[in-house]
């Protein structure tokens, strides 16, 4: 046994998570009394003694309770209702919450405890798989005297014990694992669907991620290059957006080539700069203002838009274009880019420009900031604005725009027209 002997711990609820604790702690030697709804939950749990017939019987023979509920309706009733924890608790109990519970209901659950003199942790668990094999991480937010008194017991069930900070912490930490989770898990049925697309099987796939990333540790590299104060530094930034937006780039020109949808990588880059903590920072320096604007450019109308100017030679004007229009009006953090979308397509539509329509509605269709049925409203709404003779200009490089972002299409793109 590990730990303070004297320590009494309790588990109430006994599913895979609540079971699995109990397993480990009963293993550990420090066997705890238990509670759960069904009589019998205890019966293929090894070492682990039959439920006692409430939670306040719990809390009477327990130093430490872990609550293994599934929600914040059970969560309240085991801890502050009827024959609950609290109803039989004495002061120096520690209720441990291992239920996952927005922050609002751990924050009151916290004030109720410390009503009654007890102390709370919230506590994030995972693997929850791993529970009775002694293999989870307990996420923690507490105080840190309260913490530390209930480390034994802590320390009997899980491998590693994070301390995040105080009430709440440890919730808000498990939610953001989860959000790392199933955002990865949304992210590998894209490049899956983007691979299979093009002949490559799932197995193929996972062959070269695991070999190329063994230990998945490309995920978390961006969470590592911050500094010690929190932040992405802005050197680190700026090496890799390059890079980011060029890959990201070559991800979405596949996916249109072979007709599979990527809206998070479309979204991610959209957000490649917010990503790596450069959306809102000042301008660039003027020697960098040129690339910046090129960037911007392709953020406004789409992936590869800048590579007709990047191949033209040295314009004043179009350099002007790039520099200040680009790089220092459209980059500002005022107005978000669908805003000054929205306008510019006012001032075109006011020139009768087909053209210009075409190209400044296309970027809304790339970037996923205007549907077909918005850019149509549009159309109708600018006509009693700017004429029926400019709405038809305006309607048709809408259309021309719909068209050529149709999947399948074979209609030439703005970019095309450009070149």
């Amino acid at each position: 046994m590990t730990g303070d002997q004297h320590l009494r711990a309790g588990v109430v609820g006994l599913g895979m998570i609540g079971g699995g604790v109990a397993v480990s702690l009963a293993r550990s030697g420090r066997a705890p009394v238990t509670y759960d709804i069904r009589p019998d939950a205890a019966n293929d749990l090894a070492g682990v003694p039959q439920p006692l017939d409430s939670p306040a019987a719990v809390a009477r023979s327990s130093d430490v309770v872990m609550v293994a509920v599934v929600d914040a309706a059970q969560a309240r009733d085991v801890i502050g209702g009827e024959n609950g924890l609290l109803s039989a608790a004495r002061p120096g109990l520690t209720i441990v919450l291992l239920a996952t519970v927005a922050l609002p209901v751990v924050r009151e659950l916290a004030e109720l405890c410390a009503q009654s003199d007890v102390a709370f942790l919230d506590c994030g668990v995972t693997p929850g798989d791993k529970a009775a094999e002694h293999g989870m991480v307990a996420i923690v937010g507490g105080e840190q005297d309260t913490v530390d008194a209930a480390r034994p017991v802590l320390d009997d069930w899980a491998k590693k014990v994070v301390h995040c900070g105080p009430v709440g912490a440890g919730m808000a930490t498990k939610i953001a694992r989860n959000v790392i989770t199933y955002g990865s898990w949304r992210t590998v049925f894209e490049a899956a669907a983007l691979a299979g697309a093009a002949g490559v099987g799932p197995a193929r796939l996972a062959e070269v991620v695991d070999t190329a990333d063994p230990e998945g540790r490309t995920l978390l590299q961006l969470l590592r290059m911050h500094g010690p104060d929190g932040a992405l530094p802005r050197a680190v930034g700026r090496q890799i957006a390059p890079l980011m937006t060029k890959d990201l780039d070559a991800a979405r020109d596949l996916a249109g080539a072979l007709g599979v949808p990527v809206p998070l990588v479309d979204a991610t880059r959209l957000q490649a700069r917010r990503t790596l903590e450069l959306g809102d920072e000042p301008l660039p320096a003027k020697d960098e203002l040129h690339d910046f604007g090129l960037e911007m450019m392709d953020r406004v109308y789409g992936p590869g838009f800048n590579t007709a100017l990047r191949d033209r030679d040295p314009d004043p004007f179009l350099n002007e274009t790039v520099d200040y229009l680009f790089a220092q009006v459209w980059g500002r953090a005022g107005l978000s880019v669908r805003d000054r979308r929205l306008l510019t397509l006012g001032v075109a539509a006011a020139t009768g420009r087909a053209e210009l329509i075409q190209i400044i509605a296309g970027g809304g269709l790339v970037n996923n900031e205007l549907t077909t049925d918005q850019l149509h409203e549009a159309v109708l709404h600018l006509a009693l604005y700017t004429g029926w003779c400019n709405a038809t200009a305006t309607h048709a490089g809408v259309t021309a725009a719909i068209a050529a972002h149709s999947p399948g299409s074979s209609a030439p793109s703005p970019h095309q027209e450009q070149k």
